[in-house]
């Protein structure tokens, strides 16, 4: 098989070498390439935007696959400009690429679909949107509508930041077209993190979590770019949350576009801001992530012949994603002044001195062979990327082959995943145990109470029929690791509540779930009657059962702990609160 790679960046480099690995692929070649994707793939000297001569190269070539790597040519309509001439072509079309190439479609599916996202309002007008400043709160975000790669979004922190944010997108136009029109949205807390997905319009098939880091220095601070580094897992994402993530954000989406007649095949890519749990999208990517591509890329198992084969003939649902579990991280090494002006041509040293290591990967972003030297060509220039047994390993190696590496005005954050993973991490006190993933729509019940009260809490899906080692020797350590409180939820036969008490000294509280025609009252029998020695406290059916559990876990922690006795009282006293409201709105 021939593949063509469409791009220039670090993104398109990871791709190349991804794909070079393919037992599938015979050549490679990447349109236009760069200095470091040269020693893999044979570089054309054709522009990513220039269909017409990719679609000549294609035919002239006899090109089995295309793979675009970067938004505009997906927004200029390439895959629709492939597909109707009958070549076989990865991403989505011009229609659903509008998730990325405009800030209005994005927003405004978002809220016709009701998916969560900050309010906003669209001007078309300097002039309406220094009038539109008085119905936002402070601070608020001006974003560019169309692509702006990466940059076209300023937080104002005043009225007049947020003029001259609206000043510099519309009036210098210093994104170009893409400032004609501006969104004004709701400045939404918390932490950010990436959720990427393939899809074949179809099946949502999830990638592991990310996290990006955007601002130009160190401590998140300066303008934004377009990634300074990132690394997976991110810690603000747990299996939970994923869950939530998928139902209420992706899968609603991809039927969004469905149900607008706009399919989306390919990518699709949620940049997310955390708090307290819940999830919010910030914008869209129809493509991966520069530089998430990268450490997700490195931690992908499969054949990525196979995925992107699978979306473009819409059979997603036979593909099962191979992931390693170490983490990795990607550290980017820009030239000096990015994101602003930057000297081209500096010549790169240091790389022949790195060891080639199979967990350590180098990936080019702005390079070029000059006079057989290798040379800077761009803003963002190499992405050192590195597995470790965990995340503190995978910084270190990353870090230790940054500092072999030099060119002139050279510069990279040195806190790229250093401040998540030296963050001192709260001890689960319980554990959340399910038979089956599908008890998670129940069990998040239990969860949110448990965030509610602040308490520290893990969770994990086994089973006391399909995997009883894994569920003894949880329930075996959990001690050690320090838990107190174990929620067991499980339906029909509902044993799991009963290994996990039979094997551990802590208190072990059952949860029946509904997963037969007798509506969970099968789990309930099962789950009370335990032999004599087996303890298990038993909570109703379902999602009151699971907060119930929740609140008993609490009041068992609360023994020993006067502040949480605080909270649970004042927990009792609003519910009775609440009570009170009700029976007065009735004598009303």
């Amino acid at each position: 098989m021939q593949v063509l790679v469409v791009g220039s960046g670090g993104r398109e480099h990871a791709l190349v070498w991804k794909l070079s690995r393919s037992s599938k692929v015979d050549k490679i070649f990447c349109a236009p390439g760069n200095g470091g994707i040269a020693g893999q793939a044979n570089c054309i000297d054709i522009s990513d935007r220039d269909i017409p001569r990719l679609l000549g190269f294609v035919e002239t070539n006899a090109i089995d696959l295309t793979v675009v790597g970067p938004e505009a040519p997906l927004v200029d309509g390439i895959v629709d400009a492939f597909t109707e001439r009958g070549m076989r072509i990865f991403g989505p079309g011009r229609k659903a690429a509008r998730l990325e190439g405009s800030k209005v479609f994005s927003k405004d599916l978002m809220k016709k679909y009701g998916i969560p996202t900050g309010k906003y309002l669209i001007r078309k007008s300097r002039e309406e949107a220094f009038a539109g400043l008085k119905y936002m709160g402070l601070p608020l975000v001006i974003k560019a509508d169309g692509l702006a790669a990466g940059k076209g979004v300023i937080v104002a922190h005043s009225e007049s930041e947020a003029r001259k944010a609206i000043d510099k997108i519309m009036a210098d136009r210093e994104f170009g077209d893409a400032g004609r029109t501006v969104v004004l949205e709701e400045f939404i807390k918390g932490r950010e993190a990436s959720f990427i997905v393939f899809t074949d319009g179809k099946t949502v098939l999830p990638l592991p979590s990310s996290q990006d880091h955007k601002a130009a220095y160190e401590g998140g601070r300066g303008p934004n770019t377009g990634g300074m580094g990132a690394f997976s897992p991110s810690p603000l994402i747990d299996e939970v949350l994923e869950r939530r993530i998928l139902d209420e954000i992706m899968i609603p989406t991809v039927r969004a576009l469905a149900n607008e007649n706009t399919p989306f095949k390919g990518i699709l890519y949620a940049g997310l801001m955390i708090d307290e749990g819940n999830p919010t999208v910030l914008e869209y990517n129809c493509r991966l992530g520069d530089p998430e591509a990268q450490p997700l890329l490195m931690r992908l198992q499969n054949d990525l012949v196979d995925i992107f084969e699978a979306v473009i003939d819409e059979r997603l649902n036979e593909v099962n994603l191979e992931i390693d579990p170490r983490p990795s991280v990607c550290v980017v090494m820009a030239s000096g002044g990015y994101p602003g002006s930057y000297e081209k041509g500096k010549k790169i040293s240091g790389l022949d001195q790195v060891t080639e290591q199979e967990d350590v990967i180098v990936f080019h972003a702005g390079t070029a062979i000059k006079d057989k030297a290798l040379v800077t060509n761009g803003g963002r220039v190499l992405g050192v990327t590195a597995l470790g047994g965990d995340l503190n390993e995978a910084v270190d190696k990353a870090y230790d082959v940054v500092g072999e590496i030099h060119w002139q005005g050279c510069y990279f954050r040195k806190d790229i995943g250093r401040k998540i993973s030296s963050e001192p991490e709260s001890t689960p006190l319980v554990g959340i145990v399910m038979g089956s993933d599908s008890d998670l729509s129940s069990m998040n019940a239990a969860v949110d109470f448990l965030k509610y009260m602040a308490i520290p809490y893990e969770i994990l899906v086994a089973s006391a029929h399909r995997t009883p080692g894994r569920t003894a020797s949880y329930a075996e350590n959990a001690r050690k690791r320090g838990l107190q409180v174990i929620i067991a939820g499980a339906g029909l036969a509902a044993h799991l509540a009963g290994v996990l008490a039979s094997r551990t000294t802590l208190p072990v509280i059952g949860v029946p779930m509904e997963a037969s025609g007798l509506k969970g009252l099968d789990a309930l029998l099962s789950t009370v009657q335990m032999p004599p020695g087996i303890p298990v406290a038993t909570m109703g059916i379902g999602k009151p059962g699971a907060q119930n559990a929740a609140i008993l876990a609490a009041q068992i922690l609360a023994l020993s702990d006067e502040g949480l006795e605080e909270k649970l009282g004042n927990y009792k006293e609003e519910m009775a609160r609440q009570v009170e409201m009700a029976d007065k709105n009735l004598q009303v």
